[in-house]
């Protein structure tokens, strides 16, 4: 272990102690401070934050498109990277008062594989049951942390599932060609397989003091999280307006449409709108075609007040918030996990 330094946000007022080995979003939630994030890699720039006074930072690897060079030079930096080697004045650009106080404690543990099945051509539902510890806590819509087998490589995937006494939490992955976790899952996970893991992380969670309207658009394995969001809801019986924007290529690429259309009954004001951009040729589609964006735009005229969250590939997320934004969407009120690509093409998936 490094020296400790203190580490003060503002404008929320919270110190921490931080250890030079690790990073200061790590040492937050440790300390159960919930600091916004999403990749942990220095890819999405959810934790970006300025800094107001001390100079010795460091930063391990990081895109550039996260953090270019003149903003780095401004005083800003990327939380999931940085170590400081001095006491530090942060301000956060982007935190939530509601969540940044509510964080759970982060836990290792080891789960069993309960099921390992595909959902569509190249998506997978993993099931795991908790072997040790007890319990690992998490809100609806937070990831895990899972250790790839015989490495020391982690990958982050979000929980579909929400809470419960089994201890199971289920995920959707997609399977990239090469990729060092989901090609694993595709060719040799076998159910009673054991897996290192450690959670809970990410902030795409349900913001339960407001009643405003929802909206949700997600793409691609970001079915998870959003799926978690949604079933918490139907559990609890909430009653906020919400829409389910949920872009796929061809109807093979739609998962859980069963479900997601029999949402509506346990929740009244629910509706789910799938859309296809590229449909196959002669494929019975009767739904909505084209980029997801586009279908918003076309479906939605003011979202003015509502909240939405935003779940996918980064591409398709920025496209959301500028869409969203356009539409009256307060940029503050739209929350969005971008599962940006690690290595061989996988990772957050889940923030």
């Amino acid at each position: 272990m490094g020296d400790k330094h203190t580490v003060r946000f503002e404008p929320v007022g919270i110190e921490i102690e931080v250890d030079e080995d690790q990073t200061i979003l790590r040492a937050a939630a440790e300390n159960g401070v919930q600091l916004m994030h999403g990749c942990k890699e220095g890819q999405c720039a959810a934790c970006k934050s300025f800094v107001l006074e001390g100079e010795d930072i460091e930063l391990d690897s990081y895109s550039t498109f996260a953090l270019p060079d003149y903003e780095k030079e401004d005083g800003q930096t990327l939380l999931c990277r940085a170590h400081a080697y001095e006491d530090l004045v942060i301000e956060l650009l982007n935190y939530d008062e509601e969540i940044i106080r509510s964080g759970l404690p982060l836990r290792r543990g080891t789960v069993e594989v309960v099921s390992n099945e595909a959902v569509t051509h190249d998506m997978r539902h993993l099931v795991v049951k908790l072997v040790e510890p007890a319990e690992i806590k998490f809100f609806p819509g937070q990831y895990m942390d899972f250790v790839v087998p015989g490495t020391e490589e982690t990958r982050s995937f979000s929980m579909a599932n929400t809470p419960n006494r089994e201890g199971l939490f289920e995920f959707v992955i997609k399977v990239y060609p090469g990729g060092l976790f989901s090609e694993h899952l595709a060719e040799k996970l076998q159910v009673g397989d054991r897996l290192e893991v450690e959670a809970p992380f990410g902030t795409f969670t349900l913001r339960e003091a407001r009643t405003s309207d929802l909206i949700f658009v997600g793409g691609g394995a970001g079915m998870a999280p959003v799926l978690g969001l949604l079933r918490s809801m139907a559990e609890r019986g909430v009653d906020r307006k919400a829409t389910f924007y949920y872009g796929a290529r061809t109807a093979r690429d739609l998962c859980f449409e069963p479900e997601l259309h029999g949402l509506a009954e346990k929740l009244p004001n629910f509706r789910y709108v799938p859309a296809l951009s590229e449909p196959a040729e002669g494929e019975p589609w009767e739904g909505h075609t084209g980029l997801i964006t586009e279908v918003v735009k076309t479906l939605e005229t003011n979202l003015e007040g509502a909240d939405a969250y935003v779940c996918g590939p980064p591409p398709m997320v920025d496209a959301a918030i500028a869409t969203l934004t356009a539409l009256g969407v307060r940029e503050q009120n739209i929350f969005y996990d971008k599962f940006t690509t690690t290595g061989e093409q996988e990772g957050q998936d889940g923030q």
